[in-house]
Formats: C-alpha cells, sequence, structure tokens
C-alpha cells in the first residue's frame, strides 16, 4: 500500500476543502479510501456539490487526525476515473459503503489524487513529508 493510502486510513475520516464558483471554500468529512493501480482514491456521489466543485476546481486539501495526535495536510489534484475496476477496488476496499453505491447505479464516482504534497504534523515532532 502506498504511504498517502496508508496514512488517510490511519486518521479514518478526514476533511476535504474544496472551492466553489464564487471563490468560497467548504469542507466536508470523507471516510472511504481505496488504492488502485499504485493510486490513491476517494468517492463520491455526483449529484452533491462537492462532486461539481472538484471537477471545476480539482485542486483541494485533505486534513485529518489520527488517534495518536498526528495529523496530515494533504494539497492534491482530484482526478475523475471512470473505470469501474477503480470502483470495484473502492467498494472492496469500504464495506461499508455498498449499502450506498453500485457498479453502474449512476451516481457512484470514483476520483485519484494526482499531484501530491502531504505533510505529517505533531506537537511533538518536525514536520514530515509524505510521499
Amino acid at each position: 500500500m502506498n504511504r498517502i493510502t496508508e496514512v488517510l486510513k490511519t486518521v479514518g475520516v478526514f476533511y476535504i476543502a474544496t472551492t466553489d464558483a464564487n471563490g468560497d471554500p467548504h469542507v466536508r468529512p470523507f471516510g472511504a479510501v481505496a488504492e488502485f493501480n499504485g493510486k490513491t482514491y476517494i468517492c463520491t456521489n455526483n449529484t452533491k456539490k462537492c462532486y461539481a466543485e472538484m471537477l471545476a476546481h480539482p485542486r483541494t486539501e485533505i486534513s485529518g487526525m489520527a488517534q495518536d495526535g498526528t495529523w496530515i495536510r494533504l494539497v492534491a489534484d482530484v482526478v475523475r476515473d471512470d473505470n469501474d475496476e477503480a470502483r470495484a477496488a473502492m467498494l472492496e476496499a469500504n464495506p461499508q459503503i455498498k449499502n450506498m453505491y453500485s457498479i453502474g447505479d449512476g451516481i457512484f464516482e470514483v476520483l485519484y489524487l494526482d499531484n501530491i504534497s502531504c505533510t505529517k504534523c505533531s506537537f511533538t515532532a518536525a514536520p514530515e513529508v509524505i510521499e
């Protein structure tokens, strides 16, 4: 598993900041993450505002805090992937979303993170760049 996927799984709930057409920020909780073909994926519903915002303004920031008190700040571009194999990998890695999404349902979207910059922070140690 790549380190970015591992870190997002460790924090559990993470928050994704998007930007709307007016330039206003919006932050939402996410929790489903998977790895497919070496890339880190998230998922959402294509009827949600966050999905439209990610397509219009793909540069996002993600933050989350692990139980050990460390947190991450991750900046990346989100890229839509219309690949049912990627959707299947997401469902396999996150069985809790199977009651919301299925392959071919017309709303289930997967996006991978690209051009990633990730820093792990804590109150007791210097920041660590994660690649």
